[in-house]
């Protein structure tokens, strides 16, 4: 499963918003069977990289349409 445009307003972050969706997200990719998720970020989004670091996620090769994007960073974590 694919994560896709999470985004949180600059006045709610650091409520753990953005960790309850992702959690949500991934009970749910497990409900429907897959065993991993995969997203991409900016490298320049570091409060976006921090937070997927935080909750598990490893960074892998660019995927996809991010293959040899310089800003892009991707991310996998299995459940």
């Amino acid at each position: 499963m694919e994560v896709k445009r999470m985004f949180t307003l600059p006045e709610e972050r650091g409520k753990g918003l953005a960790s309850a969706i992702l959690k949500e997200l991934e009970t749910w990719t497990k409900e429907l069977g897959y065993e991993k998720t995969i997203l991409e970020t900016g490298k320049r989004q570091t409060e976006a990289v921090a937070l997927y670091q935080k909750c598990g996620y490893k960074v892998i090769p660019n995927y996809g349409q991010y293959a040899g994007v310089e800003n892009s960073v991707c991310f996998e974590k299995t459940l």
